[in-house]
């Protein structure tokens, strides 16, 4: 959420930056609601200044003997208190007004993230590796012989419909081993803290990392209320909600492996084959709640974690920084990471790591104290995919596939795997 302060002080850049991600100029709309929510409370203190005195005068009549005077300044009390009733009722609503309008922007882009629409006007920033090169034409991860036995689509849409997937045996013990060998790596090298925590959340939690109000319909919500996180980067980015930590205990970083729940509303024809793109799928995630100075270095850091997971599964990659167009809501810079995907011919993503400054602090009403003093300052959030599981699955089964239909394994995987180093054609572990 933005700052109304910030926004009066300089709406000409805010509504430059705005532009920048092709939305139209706010300043003026949102300044003007400002300013006639500002008056009415002025109005009503002012109101409630001149009610108190006339409470004062009321006692003095009466000890005067002034039955007249005593009469009209009760009356002038009563009128003055319904009024100051009427203008704090209509602050509070324009109040609300303005909160929801605030509410409904997106972030502001860093100057340094390059200006585009979309996708196409995205800047790669590294490569790392060389796609292998395949002596067959390659296939993707759904038709690998070797992975057809423990990928059912079938029966996951007579369980619960398309977009969905059962893994069975050595596949599903392939996924296991991704997941555990990411939580390990974030933990032993990148120093995080690893949490579990709730897939269930209080809709006050969605508000808070910017998922609601505006992209309700990219989630899924109990009958009880409860939201489905589409990330664990609700509940790890929430356990700062409304509190006032020491700038001493910062930077926080964590990492969780959870269930993920997306509606995927507006990707209809996209990816509908295969696993790449499901309602409910794993996600190992990361999270950094930081200070205000130092939100850019700990993105760098972010991003490294992600790349460092793909290099130790030895999958080309490259990193890319979003343009305008194409951030997320919430983020101020974005990296995404996209692997590369033999049997697409394509780098598709699997991270993306997104610094968002104080934009979810002030929606969560989380602060901390400064060290050396003064008035306590709205925390920085990142957070960033330290790897989406399934598509990690993905591509370690198109990168390490042969030509018989077997998947040769990356040897980081092979101590989760209990030695074993290939997938069969037959689909089994050896």
């Amino acid at each position: 959420m933005h700052d109304i302060r910030a926004i009066r002080e300089n709406p000409e850049g805010f509504d430059a930056a705005l532009k920048r991600r092709g939305g139209e100029a706010l300043s003026g709309q949102l300044l003007s609601l400002d300013a006639e929510r500002r008056g009415k409370i002025s109005a009503a203190e002012t109101a409630q200044a001149e009610q108190n005195r006339a409470s004062k005068e009321v006692g003095a009549a009466k000890g005067r003997g002034d039955e007249a005077e005593f009469q009209r300044l009760r009356a002038l009390v009563a009128e003055t208190k319904a009024d100051i009733a009427r203008m704090q009722a209509e602050a509070a609503m324009l109040d609300g007004r303005l909160r929801e309008m605030l509410m409904g922007i997106p972030n502001l882009p860093l100057d340094s993230v390059p200006d585009g629409a979309d996708e196409d006007d995205n800047v790669e920033l590294k490569r790392w590796g060389q796609p292998r090169g395949f002596d067959f034409a390659p296939v993707e991860h759904f038709e690998i012989a070797g992975v057809r036995p423990g990928m059912d689509f079938e029966t996951a849409a007579k369980l619960s419909g398309s977009r969905f997937v059962m893994l069975k045996g050595a596949v599903a013990r392939i996924h296991r081993a991704l997941a555990q060998f990411m939580i390990d790596l974030h933990i032993t090298r990148h120093g995080l803290d690893e949490t579990w925590s709730p897939v269930l959340v209080l809709e006050d939690m969605m508000v808070g990392t910017g998922q609601l109000p505006k992209f309700g319909e990219d989630s899924y919500q109990t009958r009880e209320g409860y939201w489905l996180i589409p990330t664990a980067e609700v509940t790890l980015t929430n356990t700062v909600h409304g509190d006032l930590v020491d700038q001493a205990s910062l930077p926080r970083r964590m990492v969780a492996h959870s269930q993920c729940f997306r509606s995927e509303a507006g990707s209809a024809g996209r990816d509908t084959t295969g696993m790449l793109r499901q309602h409910q799928f794993e996600k190992v995630e990361m999270v950094s709640i930081t200070d205000a100075e130092s939100g850019l270095a700990e993105h760098a850091r972010m991003t490294g974690c992600a790349e460092a997971v793909l290099e130790a599964l030895d999958l080309p990659y490259r990193t890319i920084v979003l343009c305008t167009g194409d951030m997320g809501f919430g983020a101020r810079i974005t990296h995404d990471i996209e692997v590369w995907l033999p049997g697409q011919d394509k780098y598709r993503e699997i991270s993306s790591v997104s610094y968002c400054g104080d934009f979810q602090a002030r929606r969560m009403n989380a602060r901390y104290r400064p060290e050396g003093g003064g008035k306590p300052e709205f925390v920085h959030t990142l957070n960033g995919s330290g790897l989406a599981v399934g598509r990690a699955l993905i591509a370690v089964l198109e990168n390490g596939q042969q030509a018989d239909g077997a998947v040769d394994l990356p040897a980081a995987l092979h101590p989760y795997l209990g030695g074993a180093t290939r997938l069969t054609a037959e689909g089994v572990l050896a």
